[in-house]
């Protein structure tokens, strides 16, 4: 894939892995921001039906588990309620991981720890970590990213940058992609770091595809410059 606008890192032209069902988990929470869950998972389920759809006989591309801090259902910032597949010690192997924002895990230290925690004893395991928006709360005092770039919602960007010194805070970007960390600006730039994923994992025509189906550019002109009040 080429690479993107605002400094992002070029990824590779090619498929990274294309062969397999890949398990996808979204953690969920008290609080959380609902397009920051439910934009990727769309996502993920429409690369999916397309690559069925060529492909009759092969395995389903994505599997999407909306992984709770318990079993029971949780509620959104928005207030719409959301059943988890599972709690995040039941998880199973997962290929990615994506952490979505929301002022449950922003202003909950114990939400925060619970995620970190979970983080810090699975990452070893997991081929990508991302965070969309806020959710960088709780992967940054993991320590996996510091020293790498990274991006957030523009709102929080200065707050991130002066809590976790040793993250490369980008602004402006829409996501960032620094070794298999992945990190997204605000709500639905989650769907454009999603796009991306799918795009290194099937190539740039399903990718095409989905955000045909979603009705947004594959590839978004302009940075999070365009949407603040003003970014330092």
């Amino acid at each position: 894939m080429q690479g993107r606008r605002n400094g992002l890192k070029t990824m590779a032209q090619r498929p990274a892995a294309s062969g397999g069902k890949k398990t996808i988990g979204i953690l969920g929470y008290d609080g959380v921001q609902a397009l920051d869950i439910v934009g990727p998972t769309d996502a993920f389920s429409l690369a999916s039906a397309h690559l069925a759809s060529e492909r009759p006989h092969a395995a389903r591309a994505y599997e999407v588990l909306v992984l709770g801090l318990t079993r029971r259902v949780f509620c959104a910032e928005s207030g719409l309620a959301i059943r988890p597949h599972r709690a995040l010690e039941a998880a199973p192997a997962l290929d990615t991981v994506i952490i979505p924002g929301g002022k449950g895990l922003r202003l909950n230290a114990a939400t925060q720890m619970q995620i970190t925690r979970w983080l810090e004893a699975r990452s070893r395991d997991i081929r990508r970590i991302a965070s969309v928006c806020t959710g960088i709360y709780a992967l940054a005092p993991t320590g996996l990213v510091d020293g790498r770039r990274v991006t957030t919602h523009w709102r929080f960007t200065s707050e991130i940058a002066r809590r976790f010194p040793r993250l490369r805070v980008d602004p402006n970007a829409l996501f960032i992609k620094d070794g298999r960390f992945y990190t997204s600006a605000g709500i639905t730039a989650g769907i454009d770091l999603a796009l991306a994923l799918i795009e290194e994992d099937h190539g740039p025509q399903v990718a095409l595809a989905v955000a045909r189906d979603l009705v947004v550019y594959l590839k978004r002109p302009g940075g999070q410059e365009q949407y603040s009040d003003a970014i330092p």
